[in-house]
């Protein structure tokens, strides 16, 4: 199984906005502390909050802030929506171009083996990715490495 950049990026904008949930951010912020395209961020916020995983508010005082507490964000959950193609091998594909598909077994073994995938990522949330204080130290000193280090939950 080959994840897209796009749920990358997605998991990404997630993590940023759960360090400190309480708070908005903007997708350039995000962008800027990934150094990476802002309008392609667009495109995955855009899916985030039509999925329910991000509230995001227009205007001055506008901002991307998470729509559920950490906890209740399934990483599996997030691939799921993030994703478009679960087909991993031609076989599994509505066209099928390959003489055997019919008695071929590789294609149930394939589809078995991407559940699995699919089941570890369901035993995570993003307060997983986030649970380790000094790894969200870490994580904050990476993505914002001008700003003191809050005092706040972490």
């Amino acid at each position: 199984m080959k994840l897209t950049q796009y749920s990358d990026y997605g998991i990404r904008v997630l993590t940023y906005l759960g360090l400190e949930p309480q708070q908005q951010a903007t997708v350039g912020e995000i962008a800027a502390a990934f150094d990476i395209s802002r309008n392609h961020l667009m495109k995955v916020v855009q899916q985030l909050a039509g999925q329910g995983f991000v509230e995001s508010r227009r205007g001055k005082l506008g901002g991307l802030r998470l729509a559920r507490a950490p906890q209740d964000i399934g990483v599996g959950e997030v691939i799921r929506a993030l994703e478009n193609d679960f087909d991993l091998v031609e076989c599994m594909r509505d066209r099928r171009d390959c003489r055997i598909a019919p008695v071929c077994r590789f294609s149930k073994l394939v589809a078995e083996a991407n559940l699995a995938f699919l089941a570890v990522l369901d035993r995570y949330t993003l307060s997983d990715l986030l649970q380790d204080t000094g790894r969200r130290q870490e994580l904050r000193t990476l993505l914002h490495p001008d700003q003191p280090i809050s005092s706040g939950a972490g």
